[in-house]
């Protein structure tokens, strides 16, 4: 039998009368560091902002960066279908589109994509044909994802150039993004 003068070992604080807790864990605390996708976060929150463009002209709110291998900005875009009329005025392929116009070349070789959602079949065909060697990318879409939602076009063994894949950077942030937008719609 348990002897009420010896604390329960089973027992925490949050039990404790008055706590307004019971047996609930503590609250999260800061999140452990993430050495795969931490070093893309200011990155990330560059293409954020150009999703926020895209947003502010009424367009759906997918940024996108191009660093260089130094890992310097390149080029930025965002969704301007819209805007433009143009079915391929994706934010990825705007971007690929001005870090290749900007090197002098089609190859951007060293080059990192960072995008705010998984891209789609056209926008991760131009990214395997424009040769980077790295995409980064925030929110799944699980509805025209070929990035391993639906499709996994980039890591396709048939092709002659497959980047590594980094994603769930700012995943959250990204996709609470794009919920606003739709909700507001």
């Amino acid at each position: 039998m348990h002897d009420p003068a010896t604390p329960d070992p089973i027992s925490t604080d949050a039990d404790a009368p008055g706590t307004g807790r019971t047996g609930a864990s503590p609250p999260p605390g800061p999140a452990a560091p993430d050495p795969v996708r931490d070093p893309w976060r200011a990155a990330m929150e560059w293409a954020l902002v150009e999703a926020g463009r895209a947003a502010l002209a009424g367009d759906v709110p997918v940024g996108a960066v191009v660093l260089g291998p130094d890992g310097a900005l390149l080029a930025t875009g965002h969704n301007e279908r819209e805007a433009t009329g143009d079915p391929t005025a994706h934010a990825e392929v705007l971007a690929l589109r001005r870090a290749a116009e900007r090197l002098g070349e089609w190859r951007l070789t060293g080059c990192t994509l960072v995008v705010t959602l998984e891209p789609c079949v056209m926008c991760a065909g131009a990214l395997v044909q424009s040769r980077v060697d790295r995409l980064v990318f925030g929110a799944l879409d699980e509805k025209a994802g070929a990035v391993g939602s639906l499709w996994d076009l980039v890591r396709d063994r048939r092709l002659n150039h497959r980047p590594e894949v980094i994603h769930g950077v700012l995943a959250d942030t990204c996709s609470a993004q794009l919920t606003r937008f739709f909700r507001a719609r």
